[in-house]
């Protein structure tokens, strides 16, 4: 049976990549995508969410929710490396919707559908599922799992020294959603950047005619060229893709038992993810973490998965 899911993301090139194999996996129930700010301000993260599925254009559209405006977050956004509108600089042009709901509500409501049905994967800061959590009290015992990307245990980050983007862009939301009841799994840096992506990786593709490789073979070339330009580096990493697999293919991930917290205050270590890790923890544990994965197993799922949606988006 296909899982439940809802993806909360700020896209974001990898985060696309993301949805465009939940839109099609079989193994997958998408009931809703909903947008928060991060790699781009809230009213484009929204605008990015629907024209990716309005360029995919899925059997069935999930329900969409809109991000708004993330007040006392650290303002930084991820544009050098997405392009300015998230996807590249490709300029999809997106139908009006009326009567967008924000997306708390839209998670909400989805969960409240399905009690302990439905899994959140997150693949952006945290904004929106804290105030889910605020909005509904109750609503951490009746996600089934939340499964996020973020944090790194290692202490080494990707936006400062020791923070990882998601969790320093509203570091307080991370916070309150570390130390809330509902069952969660952390996808770190640790693992999504053992993950590598050379150029070998847009050859296995879908086909161009296809919608879903269409789409990726436009916004993808991006992503590299800005590794290359900015990092150096000939190979791509795609943080909210590894996450994704996480949720299809859990065997292939090593996950531990830890106690983590969210750093909210420091003036060097805003963001930083902290884990209790003494001999004798004193704090109690309160997720499951990622440790170690197969990458080459996680490409091929990659791989399959995006084939899969090649097939089901097979033109124009």
């Amino acid at each position: 049976m296909a899982r439940k899911v809802i993806i909360d993301c700020d896209p974001g090139i990898d985060d696309a990549v993301a949805i465009s194999m939940a839109l099609f996996d079989p193994r997958i129930d998408l009931v809703a995508v909903t947008a928060t700010a991060g790699n781009v301000p809230a009213e484009q993260a929204s605008r990015n969410v629907q024209a990716i599925i309005e360029r995919l254009d899925p059997p069935r559209f999930p329900r969409l929710g809109a991000a708004t405006f993330a007040e006392g977050c650290a303002g930084t956004d991820n544009r050098l490396m997405h392009g300015d509108d998230g996807l590249g600089n490709q300029g999809f042009v997106v139908s009006r919707l009326h009567h967008q709901h924000p997306s708390e509500k839209v998670i909400c409501d989805a969960v409240r559908a399905d009690p302990h049905g439905v899994t959140l994967v997150c693949l952006g800061p945290l904004t929106n599922i804290a105030r889910a959590f605020q909005r509904d009290p109750e609503l951490p015992v009746l996600v089934d799992r939340l499964v996020i990307s973020g944090g790194c245990v290692d202490g080494v980050g990707n936006v400062t020294a020791v923070a990882e983007f998601n969790m320093f862009f509203d570091a307080n939301s991370a916070r309150t959603v570390f130390r809330s009841p509902v069952t969660k799994t952390l996808v770190p840096l640790d693992v999504t950047r053992t993950v590598r992506l050379t150029l070998d990786f847009l050859d296995r593709l879908p086909p161009e005619t296809t919608r879903v490789g269409g789409f990726l073979r436009r916004i993808l070339p991006f992503t590299y060229r800005a590794y290359h330009q900015r990092l150096g580096q000939e190979s791509i990493l795609l943080h909210d893709v590894v996450t994704l697999v996480s949720v299809l293919e859990p065997a292939l991930f090593e996950c531990t038992e830890m106690s983590g917290d969210v750093e909210t205050r420091g003036e060097l270590t805003l963001g930083l993810t902290v884990f209790d890790r003494r001999h004798s923890p004193q704090w109690r544990a309160n997720m499951d973490v990622a440790r170690r994965a197969d990458p080459e197993k996680v490409i091929d799922c990659m791989v399959n998965s995006l084939s899969l949606a090649g097939s089901a988006a097979a033109g124009e």
